[in-house]
């Protein structure tokens, strides 16, 4: 199997939620090619749905040093901070993102730290600003309406849940309001 076609299983294997064979198969990819961040990102994400958050960070920092100009490798590893309570780096991790590329996950993450450090005026003028930046991006209308929702605005919530459906009617995630 060439080393594209691992990947593809490793992410076959993530949405299977088969994480450990996953962690197995990255382990591979990366004795492999060591000098590529491809097995050290696989395991990361395996490592974050098993709630393996020191470890996840562990590979992430293997991946950034293999590619330090990946936005989206600092963006996970955020997460993984924020989840292990680490809100200054991972604020640090996430402007560093938002730097390499304006990238648009860690923007959202960044909306969610301002949550968990109770700065919800703050998370919602932020996700305001980026709805009026980027308009149509799906993901943002679907986190407004959470946020709207989880403050008991049901009916604000129903609005920005609809113009998230105007641009992707079939998102999963809008398939479960629905329900």
């Amino acid at each position: 199997m060439d080393f594209n076609k691992k990947i593809e299983e490793g992410i076959r294997l993530i949405d299977n939620q088969e994480f450990e064979k996953a962690i197995s198969l990255a382990k591979k990819i990366q004795e492999k090619a060591p000098d590529s961040d491809d097995g050290f990102h696989l395991q990361a994400i395996a490592e974050q749905h098993l709630f393996q958050w020191q470890e996840s960070i562990t590979s992430l920092n293997k991946a950034i040093e293999q590619a330090p100009y990946n936005a989206s490798l600092f963006s996970l590893r955020a997460f993984a901070k924020m989840s292990m309570e680490d809100f200054i780096g991972a604020e640090k991790d996430l402007k560093e993102a938002i730097e390499l590329e304006d990238f648009e996950p860690a923007h959202r993450n960044l909306v969610i730290l301002k949550i968990v450090k109770n700065n919800s005026e703050d998370a919602i003028e932020y996700l305001i600003d980026r709805l009026q930046k980027n308009p149509k991006d799906v993901e943002n209308w679907i986190l407004m309406g959470d946020l709207m929702k989880r403050v008991g605005m049901d009916d604000k919530a129903g609005t920005y849940y609809e113009e998230a459906r105007k641009l992707a009617p079939n998102h999963p995630a809008l398939q479960k309001q629905a329900e």
